[in-house]
């Protein structure tokens, strides 16, 4: 079939998916000969796993619950014109008319319909929340957390439109195949697993390229947007390589025998395979469809101790620093009092502050706010904690009943009393932590080391600091000029590991989010969120985006006990992996004969975080299509073990503009950031890797584009048109750049983008532009200068940061600015409603201070010749001479280069605009 139009992360046309149905698998009479490696193991050089445990944002899916028809699941990565579309090329129906968004399935444009996310004030007033936050519309999910308990059944997916076909020898196979494509619908239609290409070259050589390289994106806890289908059983595997029985398996149906797709072993399957017909097969689920749950409900683990099952009982313990101003703490105040309003009723809270001591609020006391007093010095003793624990207070109290009791703790906070700087104030957050985790555990910490009692899902500590710890364990000195500090950072570096990994091993998530002006030493605070499987996030204030932030940390868990294991058929291995995870322990796993496969250990299990994978292969491949089996075992919030197993098979080429023209630009460009940002350890070593972007982009032209005729440049594969603007975002933005200036924040938002999913991550890399229009509609542009138009409203999302920049002409029209910022501002909050970390939504007018930031963000190609300019901004034609005068003479000059001056000084003529 003809390759389908490519996505462009800057200005694509937002038109209706085509209906996409399913070829009717084929069959076949032949089996595949096994591998020679089938009958030893192979050996490839062991991948490098990156531990990164920042969470990343998703949009969010259907429920295994919901029904959707398979013709109207559309790709993440493709958008084709209906031919019942009547919605014009580059126009979004604004939120302000409800009318539905046409991409609203695509989860990497983001736009979606439905009712409007919380209130947002303009930053720093204090937040104002709905209660609970409004809900997407139909057809994400109501639910903002984990999924949906599955229906379970066992209905095939695939429709039979073939008559049945009897077999009357042992030896007759029944071959699940597919097409070209549905090849390319298995592939696109799965948020959960994304490729940079969706062709395989053969040649080991142009697989191993370097600087474009060859990988995937897996998303673990993500849903499948059109739902798995559920086995309540135990799965068929691969005796030799541990692989799942799946769709594209050989299947001899006289004998029962499949034929594995990773190393071609023929496995039994104890008669359950066996069948008088290709009917009878289509009805087992692992054979009817590539993306399957096998369920299993109750807890066989030996060393387990069950609680309640609601999935409200995993309780929430906020740790709430102490030594905040008066400005500060009435932000912090408001937002906690919205948080507690939007919490479920059956949820269980807990509430412990931290100063020089550690006070726990005993929920017992109706009318007042009662706490007992810890020392903040030294860890708390065994004692003091079964003094606490087996005595009279309440410390965890669902909402229903302790709700009243919050508010007024809430209320009774005061501010900070001696005259000393923030950043000289003492705080044990350290013994803070260790104190709720003894609370959350109770009782329970009397079992014998390696019992565990668990809740329903991962309990969840989130810490809202306004400062370093500076007090206690874990902590390093007031002053950055301390004789010991490298000796005490050090130790203090090694103690908050250690303490989020007991955090993990108690299943509780640590989250951090801090806020202010004060310096909060992230270095010191990031390894208990990271090896916990919990996230640090910065804020300005303790007000709208930090509320919001807080609200969504509390819900936002999907499992535990993860393990990813990814298996590549004909020699293909995958040689580094960036994620929240770390090597798995063979312990941790089934081992087979010659299994070969990558085992991760994820931190925690969550929809809104992801796994880059890079990959080799040893030798050319042989074969038509290779296979990529992709399986998740975690337990969920109710208590079910879930082995979710995903199988794509990608079909293979000798051609290398076929491979090109397959590249998804997106998910390559992803990959490509992820592993740069792994080694921008520093601002020093970030400035190192724009240079490294640069080599990337000259290897490419020379590797794949040609010279152009009498002249030393070297002219940009055409296939690849998207790929370097979208670098140049990266070399130039917050994530290499220098337009933030702090490095904690560059760090934290490092951190964000190495675990994020490709829908946050693309927009991280680069900025997506929408300008207002008459009529309530909004046009998608170019991220360029050229759209700073003085009488035109634009919204630029960029990941962790949204802006909306006011034009002066429309400034001026007091009625058309105020229903222009509304619109504005009522599209950046649908975009952004299920977005973790919630972005800082800020809003100025041309020539104000705050517009720079929405200026550094921009290509600016107001320095491109005329006839460039309208071939890659084409808005422009559509302005009058007047207008485009006016907007020439409103730029300011400066010495960043053009998209088009960049790749020039490169010696590589940019690529035509597609």
């Amino acid at each position: 079939m003809a390759n389908p139009p490519k996505t462009s992360s800057g200005y694509s046309d937002v038109v209706v998916p085509t209906n996409t149905e399913p070829a009717n698998p084929q069959f076949d009479t032949k089996l595949t000969p096994p591998f020679s490696s089938s009958v030893g193991p192979r050996f490839f050089p062991p991948p490098i796993i990156q531990s990164n445990q920042i969470p990343s944002p998703a949009v969010r899916i259907p429920s295994p619950n919901s029904v959707i028809p398979p013709n109207l699941i559309s790709s993440p990565g493709i958008r084709t014109p209906s031919p019942n579309s009547g919605i014009q090329p580059n126009q979004i129906h604004s939120p302000l008319v409800r009318t539905p968004s046409p991409s609203s399935v695509s989860p990497v444009n983001g736009i979606r319909g439905g009712s409007p996310g919380p209130h947002l004030s303009t930053p720093p007033g204090p937040p104002r929340f709905s209660s609970p936050l409004q809900p997407a519309a139909v057809p994400f999910r109501t639910s903002p957390a984990s999924p949906q308990p599955p229906a379970f059944s066992s209905g095939s997916s695939l429709p039979t439109s073939s008559a049945p076909q009897y077999s009357n020898g042992a030896f007759e196979l029944q071959h699940q195949t597919l097409d070209a494509s549905e090849d390319i619908l298995s592939v696109t239609d799965s948020t959960n697993v994304l490729f940079s290409a969706k062709k395989v070259p053969k040649q080991k050589k142009l697989f191993n390229t370097p600087s474009l390289g060859f990988g995937a994106l897996a998303s673990p806890g993500r849903e499948i947007s059109f739902g798995p289908q559920i086995i309540q059983r135990d799965p068929h595997r691969c005796q030799n390589c541990g692989a799942y029985a799946n769709f594209y398996c050989n299947i001899l149906i006289g004998s029962g025998q499949w034929q594995c797709v990773i190393c071609r072993n023929l496995n039994g399957s104890e008669g359950e395979y066996i069948a008088s017909s290709k009917e009878e097969l289509r009805s087992l689920p692992e054979l009817s469809s590539p993306f399957v749950d096998y369920i299993q409900t109750g807890n066989k683990r030996p060393g387990f101790v069950p609680v309640s099952d609601s999935r409200m009982s995993a309780p929430v313990v906020l740790v709430i620093d102490e030594c905040l101003d008066e400005p500060i703490l009435q932000h912090l105040q408001s937002s906690l009092h919205a948080f507690v309003d939007s919490l479920p009723p059956t949820t269980r809270i807990g509430i412990v502050l931290y100063g020089r001591t550690v006070s726990v609020y005993d929920f017992s006391e109706e009318s007042t706010a009662s706490a007992d007093v810890l020392p903040g010095r030294i860890s708390p003793s065994q004692e003091s904690l079964k003094a606490l624990i087996y005595g009279t207070g309440i410390y965890l109290s669902p909402v229903h009943a302790s709700g009243p009791v919050a508010h007024t703790i809430f209320s009774s906070l005061r501010p900070y009393k001696l005259n000393l700087p923030e950043a000289s104030r003492d705080r044990c957050l350290g013994t803070a932590v260790e104190v709720a985790l003894a609370i959350i555990q109770g009782p329970s910490a009397e079992l014998p080391r390696g019992v565990m009692k668990r809740s329903g899902g991962d309990s969840r500590i989130i810490v809202c600091a306004g400062g370093p710890n500076t007090y206690g364990p874990g902590s390093v000195p007031h002053s950055l000029g301390h004789p010991n500090y490298p000796y005490m950072e050090k130790a203090a570096l090694k103690w908050m590991e250690n303490l989020g990994r007991e955090a993990h091993r108690r299943n509780t998530v640590v989250d951090i989010l801090c806020a202010g002006t004060c310096p909060v030493r992230v270095p010191i605070l990031q390894p208990l969120a990271k090896a916990s499987g919990g996230v640090l996030i910065l804020h300005d204030d303790f007000g709208e985006a930090f509320g919001v932030n807080l609200q969504r940390a509390s819900t936002r868990a999907a499992g535990s006990h993860g393990l990813l294991e990814v298996r590549c058929s004909d020699n293909i291995y995958i040689t580094q992996v960036i994620g929240p995870g770390e090597e798995a322990s063979a312990d941790n796993h089934e081992s087979f004969k010659n299994d070969s496969s990558l085992s991760i250990q994820m931190l925690s299990v969550e929809e809104m975080q992801c796994f880059a994978l890079s990959m080799e292969t040893k030798s050319d491949i042989k074969s038509d299509h290779v296979y990529f089996q992709f399986s998740i075992q975690y337990s969920n919030v109710y208590h079910a073990d879930i082995s979710r197993v995903i199988t794509v098979r990608l079909p293979t080429v000798d051609s290398v503009s076929a491979y090109l023209e397959s590249i998804q630009d997106e998910v390559a460009s992803v990959i490509i950031a992820k592993r740069t940002l792994l080694r921008a350890k520093s601002s020093t070593t970030a400035n190192n890797m724009q240079a490294t972007i640069d080599e990337r982009i000259k290897d490419i032209s020379s590797k794949f584009g040609s010279q152009m005729p009498k002249s030393k440049l070297y002219r940009f594969p055409k296939e690849l048109a998207l790929l370097p603007e979208l670098l140049f975002h990266l070399r130039r933005g917050p994530l290499l750049g220098n337009i933030i200036g702090h490095e904690d924040e560059r760090s934290v938002l490092r951190n964000l983008f190495l675990n994020a999913s490709l829908d946050l991550s693309i927009r991280m890399v680069a900025p997506r532009c929408l300008m207002h229009r008459e009529g309530g509609t909004f046009e998608e542009l170019p991220a360029h200068d050229l759209a700073m138009q003085s009488d035109s409203a634009v919204v630029l999302d960029h990941g962790t940061d949204v802006f909306i920049w006011l034009g002066a002409e429309l400034a001026s029209q007091a009625g058309k600015s105020a229903a222009a910022l509304a619109a504005c501002r009522t599209l950046a909050e649908e975009l952004t409603e299920m977005r973790f970390p919630a972005p800082r939504i800020l809003a100025f007018k041309e020539g104000s201070s705050q517009a720079r930031y929405f200026v550094s963000r921009l290509i600016p190609a107001h320095k491109d010749p005329p006839y460039e300019q309208e071939a890659r901004f084409p808005q422009l034609r559509t302005l009058t001479a007047e207008q485009r005068t006016k907007l020439k003479s409103s730029f300011i000059h400066f010495d960043d280069p053009s998209f088009c001056e960049w790749m020039r000084s490169l010696k590589v003529s940019p690529p035509e605009p597609s």
